[in-house]
């Protein structure tokens, strides 16, 4: 029999983090972190990682697990998951993975195999110098040219995920979006619920905004300064994320406050977008528009536990 497994997504800043402590209490569950940053130690403020104090008593895995220095990929975050919910079902708990990296999600629900077809290090060698010399649109541009719907999907700045498109195109002569279909169309290994939180774009817009205000005051700045003094660059990964980025290029003089202020909001609406479009793609997913729950939370609680009876996962009382 197929384990449960629940999913709780949406753009960023749509309200996923207090909507999945009230669904963990509500059905026995525990919560894994599908977020690409929040793995990160001393990455709090930028990452709006939940608070210990926020979690009220609902375990977390997937939070706090790797230094800056770390290396983060899709591959190490599925071997993560698959541990954790070892642990979770000995707990005799339900799994809730939940955050906005939908990519990552796709990986644990279709358990997509990345196995290389081998690697050649002089030709990702050279694409890191290509980047390095001419920067990551010239990269992306290749990208595009041999393989476009990735080229749609991966954004310029993740110079990781163009390099790991163009070594398998080059390796395997057919696009890596091709791969991934396939690996899509696999069954879901799990008996699951893919919930998709959603909110009017404006009202999502407004609270990018307002998220990243308080960011700032919560002291996003002293926070990025450190990781900048303990030799964090922005040639890390985790250095990469939105909010980190933007203010390092402020610190280094490139561009000031109000245009780093200014490019932190734009991008991350721009962020939410793309999600929003990726989830879109995604088969079998259940959308919950908050609007159409009056912003209710007990309303939308009451309407997931009512699909998670219907595929049971959860027991009919």
């Amino acid at each position: 029999m197929e384990k449960p497994l629940v999913i709780l997504t949406g753009p960023t800043a749509v309200g996923k983090t207090a909507l999945s402590i009230g669904l963990a209490k509500a059905i026995g569950g525990e919560i894994i972190s599908a977020d690409s940053m929040q793995v990160y130690r001393g990455m709090d403020i930028g990452s709006a990682k939940i608070r210990p104090d926020e979690m009220e008593g609902v375990p977390h895995h997937l939070i706090d697990v790797l230094d800056p220095e770390d290396e983060f990929h899709v591959v190490l975050f599925q071997k993560l998951v698959k541990e954790a919910m070892e642990i979770i079902y000995r707990n005799g708990h339900i799994p809730i993975l939940t955050g906005g990296t939908g990519f990552y999600i796709q990986a644990v629900l279709y358990d997509i195999d990345f196995t290389e077809s081998g690697e050649d290090m002089s030709y990702r060698e050279s694409l890191e110098n290509l980047a390095e010399e001419k920067g990551a649109e010239t990269l992306h541009e290749m990208l595009r040219k041999v393989d476009p719907v990735s080229a749609e999907e991966i954004h310029a700045n993740n110079i990781k995920r163009v390099i790991r498109a163009l070594e398998y195109f080059q390796q395997t002569g057919e696009p890596i979006s091709l791969h991934n279909q396939r690996e899509r169309e696999k069954k879901a290994a799990y008996n699951s619920a893919y919930f998709v939180l959603n909110a009017p774009r404006p009202l999502l817009y407004e609270r990018i905004d307002r998220r990243v205000d308080e960011m700032l005051e919560n002291g996003l700045v002293e926070e990025v300064e450190r990781l900048r003094e303990r030799g964090c660059t922005r040639e890390l990964v985790s250095m990469q994320g939105l909010g980190y980025k933007e203010i390092l290029a402020w610190l280094d003089g490139e561009i000031s406050y109000e245009e780093a202020v200014e490019i932190l909001k734009r991008d991350t609406r721009h962020f939410a977008k793309r999600q929003i479009t990726w989830f879109k793609r995604e088969r079998d997913v259940i959308w919950i528009d908050k609007d159409a729950f009056d912003y209710d939370e007990k309303k939308i609680l009451d309407f997931m536990i009512r699909e998670l009876k219907e595929r049971k996962i959860l027991p009919e009382l």
